[in-house]
């Protein structure tokens, strides 16, 4: 791939695109386990559509970023970096990270806010095969009563819920669908 097409691919109409994208990010966190569409760009392999949107919406120059597995690689950081400044940093130092589950194990390597500063933790984005509304039951706020979302690892996912006030922010993300899983979510009961 050439250096142009690394670069290219970003939001057509930054501002309008952005503010569609972030409005979708919000829901997407608000309402847990509600899958949402998140469109509108081209970023390079192996980063999603909805990936890719996220990271453009929400990562700036004073972003510290953790990149995962397969998504450690040039082209993506050239592209994150032409398009948002984002420094890319090591996992206990970064606010946000984008992998497949398995590259972002073990959790414990994020920072999981403090006490007194809970907001003061990481938000991962896990990329996913599919989203799908079956699987783990979610209650909890934003969740009229029950919803299911097909998790990566309910076990693990429950036990960052446990830790509420503390713990991480998940989005899902696969292709052009996303989902948000925030810390306050319960997990696999009613």
């Amino acid at each position: 791939m050439s250096d142009a097409l690394n670069l290219s691919g970003g939001f057509k109409d930054p501002a309008l695109d952005a503010a569609r994208a972030f409005r979708v990010a919000l829901n997407a966190m608000s309402q847990p386990g509600q899958i949402f569409e998140m469109t509108g760009i081209e970023p390079p392999l192996p980063l999603s559509e909805a990936a890719g949107a996220l990271l453009l919406t929400l990562i700036d120059h004073e972003t510290p970023v953790h990149l995962g597995g397969r998504y450690n690689s040039p082209a993506v950081k050239q592209w994150l970096s032409f398009h948002t400044g984002a420094p890319f940093l090591p996992a206990p130092q970064a606010l946000f990270a984008i992998g497949r589950w398995q590259d972002l194990l073990p959790l414990t390597q994020f920072a999981h806010g403090e006490a007194e500063y809970p907001e003061r933790s990481a938000t991962l984005i896990v990329e996913c095969d599919q989203l799908l509304n079956t699987g783990s039951c979610l209650t909890g706020p934003g969740i009229k009563s029950q919803t299911f979302l097909n998790l990566p690892d309910e076990r693990g996912l429950a036990a960052n819920a446990a830790l509420f006030p503390l713990g991480l922010d998940f989005y899902l993300t696969a292709g052009s669908q996303i989902s948000g899983l925030p810390r306050s979510t319960r997990i696999g009961g009613v």
